[in-house]
């Protein structure tokens, strides 16, 4: 069976529409669902290529409970982040899955993550992608 991975993101969805078309070209036989904090995320990720998307809270953290893997910015674990957009109960859920989670470290909202220096956005993308080889199997 097809592990299923959650890909979250907020704000613009920018990360989340990069990490959608990545992962839809690499692993094609995937079940991958987006999940946006707010719609424009949403839209962004269906635009990328998700097949299934949902928005908000409630939809974070019932796909958190469904999912393999779960994939976005380090900010879908804090309370708060995304200026605000992640609630206290979606980031619980995401941290309490069963899922494996790979976070793409960004030092934004107020959360500096020692040890991310001069790394680029698509360095950052390109290595979450490895990881997610390494969880598949391949």
């Amino acid at each position: 069976m097809a592990k299923q991975i959650l890909v979250i993101d907020g704000q613009g969805g920018n990360i989340g529409r990069q990490l959608v078309k990545m992962i839809t070209e690499r692993f094609p036989d995937t079940e991958l669902l987006a999940v946006g904090t707010n719609s424009i995320a949403t839209e962004n990720m269906l635009k990328a290529g998700a097949r299934a998307a949902a928005t908000g809270e409630n939809a974070a953290v019932v796909s958190s409970r469904r999912a393999d893997v779960i994939i976005g910015p380090i900010g879908i674990v804090i309370a708060d982040a995304l200026m605000g957009e992640v609630t206290a109960k979606m980031a619980a859920a995401v941290g309490a899955s069963d899922a494996v989670r790979i976070l793409i470290p960004m030092n934004r909202c107020d959360t500096l993550v020692a040890g991310v220096g001069g790394g680029t956005v698509t360095g950052y993308l390109s290595d979450a992608m490895e990881k997610l080889k390494e969880v598949l199997g391949g």
